[in-house]
């Protein structure tokens, strides 16, 4: 089996099991819902199922971009990617203010909500956590070997939900034993407040990659570290990225002895591709070779 083959399954693997956590949760916290009638229950239950929505479009966009270049996508299909998390982030912002409305509302209501089944919501919470603890490490282990940007963001988004969920079990730890009802839609608004705020990290940097942003500073200095010190290279110039979902397009020119033959200039072009590849194994790198000391032509300024 090839390495990318293997790589793509371990990919898919994290995906599958991101869907189906999610899934399992939503069907248990809509249980817990209807028992107890918790607001920050509802939170968590709103938050797993926009889980669900994004682990579909995850496990879709790992699909998809995993397809090879073809004649109608030249460079590649990661940018559903970027449109999957749009996409998501639009959901998790319109779920975020519907549930700050219902708590903003049940605060200044003169009616006291009570709760009930508290103990069966806290043993329904208790199990979500355990299973995305444990789904956690799975996707962080398959982010180590693969590199793969979606299952990482994916796993910092389940990361994430251990905040709303260990305050829903609060809140209904307070009202079992204090009686402090008021508490539910405390949690439920800072649950809502976590979750707009992660929307529009996961929305800034899918528009960021949709509108061609550059990588990373730190990629880009790694980058032009490497050529600056590699051998047969006199200088570089003209280094610019993209990103596209997992994918970094690096286009770069490098500057080399104009007496040497094509097939030596060639060669050390290919090394250097090799190098940053090597470093960036999510890079996909085209290189020009110019002759030390070229000229700009005048009617062409932006060439190197």
């Amino acid at each position: 089996m090839s390495p990318d083959h293997s790589q793509t399954r371990l990919n898919l693997s994290a995906g599958l099991l991101s869907v189906t956590v999610a899934l399992v949760l939503v069907l248990a916290k809509l249980w817990a819902l209807s028992v107890t009638g918790s607001l920050s229950i509802a939170a968590t239950l709103a938050d797993s199922g926009l889980d669900l929505l994004m682990s579909l479009g995850g496990l879709a966009a790992i699909a998809y971009a995993a397809k090879p270049a073809d004649e109608d996508h030249a460079f590649g299909h990661s940018s559903a990617e970027d449109l999957a998390a749009l996409g998501q982030s639009v959901f998790i912002t319109i779920s975020a203010l519907v549930i700050a409305g219902a708590a903003l509302q049940r605060l200044v209501s003169d009616t006291t909500v009570e709760l009930t089944s508290e103990g069966a919501g806290m043993a329904v919470i208790i199990f979500s956590i355990v299973i995305t603890i444990a789904l956690v490490l799975w996707q962080r282990r398959v982010a180590r070997l693969t590199g793969n940007r979606v299952v990482a963001a994916d796993s910092l988004h389940y990361v994430g939900d251990l905040i709303p969920n260990a305050g829903a079990l609060l809140a209904l730890w307070a009202s079992a034993r204090f009686g402090l009802g008021q508490i539910d839609s405390v949690v439920a608004l800072i649950a809502a407040a976590i979750m707009a705020l992660g929307a529009w990290r996961i929305g800034r940097g899918a528009w960021d990659a949709l509108m061609d942003r550059r990588a990373d500073p730190e990629l880009i200095a790694g980058i032009s570290a490497i050529a600056t010190d590699f051998p047969g290279v006199r200088g570089h110039h003209d280094l610019k990225t993209r990103v596209a979902g997992s994918r970094v397009f690096v286009n770069l020119h490098i500057e080399l002895d104009g007496g040497q033959t094509l097939a030596e200039a060639h060669s050390i072009g290919a090394a250097l591709r090799r190098a940053i590849i090597a470093q960036y194994p999510r890079a996909d790198v085209l290189i020009h070779k110019d002759p030390v000391g070229v000229q700009r032509h005048p009617e062409d300024p932006r060439a190197g």
